[in-house]
């Protein structure tokens, strides 16, 4: 190809709908795309390092990425307290003289380009393509101005770095969730302190098997289940005392039942009020995951079977898993079984937890009806 698009922003993270993008733009424009991450963007500062935000961009080629793609460090590389696009626009257009090029920008980033320095050269050196995004106007007077060309795509998914920083969007390369949880970044860092180490292994154990067996599954919005399983036990290592005032003032209802109970209630209110999750689907399977209740979401039901059977329970729960994975709603009912029998072997009773006994009369009962 002898186009070049540049791809220029912090990556922080890189998230696939910065990949979905860039792909739709090198087939719309038959061009190589180079991704250009900034080291000191002007109009905001990255919550990762520079060297972390590159590390995961390279992950996210590699495992997303294709021949058309590369990157190229020269922000990174250069001395400066802010990276401006004119400079680096003039020395990419010196050392790729040969290419004909194009600079993508968000269309978030459209009205603010008047405000961008030397913005007149930006716009004569290369050719300025924006993506549309829905619920974002564009001043048409500002992409007639500078001769700005729109992306025919609209396909991008509403996810955004921010999204992902604060865990209400996990729409990412799987490589790169991965280097986000081993190196503790973005959302790590604030579900870290509410749980031990042992209970912060098992809440990732649980969002990454739930977030296989939604996908294995085609489950609608499978990328839920990861967040949800990740905040699950958010509310697990709370005092009992502490878990007892919000149960009265937000829960009453669940005031009489058992006091192991109560973190899952706890958990969605955490998940609602300190990290802003707003989905119903995600809450309302944090809210039962411990018990279950009658009538659960696909969600509801992955997210109870995966903190039932993932990897470090300590028991061969392989077969388990594989029954969710081949079939989530069948699965459900084997672990439901399974975690019955479990109960009973060890003198509880099914009527001890009113939401469990109901669950359990309607998925295992004779007349099983959902």
């Amino acid at each position: 190809m002898e186009n070049l698009i540049i791809y220029g922003g912090s990556f922080d993270p890189i998230h696939n709908g910065h990949l979905r993008i860039a792909r739709a733009a090198s087939l719309a424009y038959n061009a190589d795309v180079l991704f250009v991450p900034a080291q000191t963007p002007r109009w905001k500062e990255p919550e990762a390092s520079a060297e972390q935000r590159v590390e995961m961009l390279r992950l996210a080629l590699k495992e997303n990425g294709g021949p058309s793609f590369s990157i190229d460090l020269i922000e990174i590389n250069e001395i400066s307290e802010v990276n401006y696009t004119v400079n680096t626009v003039k020395s990419l257009k010196k050392k790729y003289k040969d290419r004909e090029m194009y600079f993508l920008i968000g269309a978030d980033q459209v009205n603010a380009f008047p405000k961008w320095k030397d913005p007149e050269i930006i716009a004569s050196l290369v050719k300025i393509v924006y993506c549309p995004r829905p619920g974002v106007e564009i001043d048409d007077s500002i992409v007639e101005r500078y001769s700005m060309l729109r992306l025919p795509y609209d396909g991008s998914g509403p996810v955004s770095s921010t999204a992902v920083r604060n865990l209400q969007d996990i729409d990412i390369p799987l490589t790169v969730r991965d280097y986000i949880e081993k190196n503790g970044l973005y959302y790590m860092k604030k579900v870290a302190p509410y749980l031990t180490e042992h209970r912060l292994n098992h809440s990732l154990s649980v969002a990454n098997l739930a977030y296989r067996i939604a996908l294995k599954n085609q489950v609608e919005g499978y990328h839920k289940a990861y967040i949800a399983g990740l905040l699950h036990d958010i509310g697990k290592n709370m005092p009992i005392s502490e878990q007892r005032k919000i149960i009265r003032e937000h829960f009453p209802e669940h005031i009489e039942d058992p006091e192991w109970s109560y973190h899952q209630f706890v958990g969605s209110y955490i998940a609602e009020h300190d990290f802003g999750i707003k989905d119903e689907a995600i809450l309302d399977a944090i809210r039962y995951h411990a018990t279950g209740k009658r009538h659960m979401s696909p969600l509801g039901k992955i997210i109870y079977a995966s903190d039932k059977i993932e990897p470090t329970r300590g028991y061969n729960s392989r077969p388990l898993i594989n029954a969710c994975l081949k079939n989530y709603y069948v699965g459900f009912i084997t672990v439901l079984e399974a975690n019955r029998e479990f109960l009973a072997s060890k003198g509880y009773r099914n009527g001890d937890c009113r939401l469990s006994l109901e669950c359990m009369d309607l998925y295992l009962g004779e007349n099983e009806n959902d």
